[in-house]
């Protein structure tokens, strides 16, 4: 399968829709009073964010088409689970809900044998870690995990990392053409973490909802270090247009983020 596929599973991903926020509150009021045909709505709204998930496992061996179902098992989970009284976006919480569904069906697939106990143990761990974030709107931390296991901290450490995929130290992670990007050049890479990593997805998705002029605006000065008097040049406005436009835009980028 080509990771450049444009239909995964039946569906069209180039005509996926995307909801704005206004939308998706609408849309959960409806799916609260049991209407299954806003839950589908939903469903279908957000399967850019499985996308974007599946899209840093595609350098394995499963096919996409597969990756993309079990994210969407995550996604209907975060759905299903999803507490809109919390100070906490949808999509950051539903991309941790697919992270955490994917790896565990890449665990369950993994080639390396582990006991039964330490797996158990480990899957244990993973319910617990789930019920904790639900309950606390927050990843909870290892000690925290054992403790409501009842468990020694080391037992439950030992445990996941037995679960853990085995990855390559010599596995590329990026080649343009020139020099590759190894596994091993990344393990002390403390900026790539999935807090980063959502940061950045939902800013891209902020900058979808902007207009073209302001799209082009922040890219030109942002992404290519433009001064604002070489944009104006660029664009034909005056700087001072220029100015406004892209604190307009900034402001409606926090707004959306």
């Amino acid at each position: 399968m080509h990771n450049n596929k444009v239909e995964i599973c039946g569906v069209n991903t180039s005509k996926l829709p995307v909801l704005s926020n206004e939308q998706k509150e609408k849309l959960f009021e409806r799916i609260h009073k049991g209407d299954s045909s806003a839950r589908e709505e939903f469903i279908k709204g957000n399967l850019r964010l499985v996308l974007s998930v599946i899209q840093r496992f595609n350098n394995r061996k499963e096919y996409l088409d597969d990756l993309f179902q079990v994210g969407c098992i995550g996604l209907i989970k975060a759905i299903d689970n999803f507490d809109v009284s919390q100070n906490v976006k949808f999509s950051t919480y539903a991309v941790t809900m697919i992270i955490g569904e994917i790896r565990r069906y890449l665990r369950d697939n993994n080639s390396i044998r582990v006991s039964r106990s330490l797996r158990d143990i480990a899957y244990k761990a993973l319910q617990a870690k789930e019920k904790l974030t639900n309950e606390n709107s927050k990843e909870p931390s290892i000690s925290e995990i054992a403790k409501e296991l009842k468990l020694p901290v080391e037992d439950v450490v030992f445990a996941l990392d037995a679960i853990q995929d085995p990855v390559s130290l010599f596995e590329a992670v990026y080649h343009d053409g020139g020099d590759a990007i190894y596994v091993m050049d990344q393990v002390s890479d403390e900026k790539n973490t999935d807090e980063n990593w959502i940061e950045g997805l939902s800013l891209k998705e902020a900058i979808l909802k902007l207009n073209e002029r302001e799209k082009l605006i922040l890219n030109l000065r942002f992404f290519e270090g433009r001064t604002q008097m070489e944009v104006a040049e660029e664009i034909g406005i005056s700087q001072a247009q220029v100015s406004r436009l892209e604190k307009t835009a900034l402001l409606h980028l926090r707004k959306y983020i």
